[in-house]
């Protein structure tokens, strides 16, 4: 596959998925998070799932920028 239609690929891949990944994490802040009361786990809680998104996606921005 050419370098071109990977990256095309996988940047419709990301944006699909921090959609998505936003929305959930949106819902488990809100379950989660908001019922803590001390505010440094509050903190942890958020930051974990603010950058939770980057993960996942790593072995797909790998994947793009491979050789062909």
């Amino acid at each position: 596959m050419r370098n071109r239609s990977k990256k095309l690929i996988g940047t419709i891949f990301m944006v699909l998925f921090v959609v998505v990944y936003a929305l959930v994490a949106m819902v488990l802040a809100q379950k989660t998070a908001m019922q803590v009361e001390s505010g440094f786990w509050r903190t942890i809680i958020f930051a974990l799932l603010g950058l939770g998104w980057a993960v996942p996606l790593i072995p797909l921005i790998l994947w793009m920028e491979r050789r062909d």
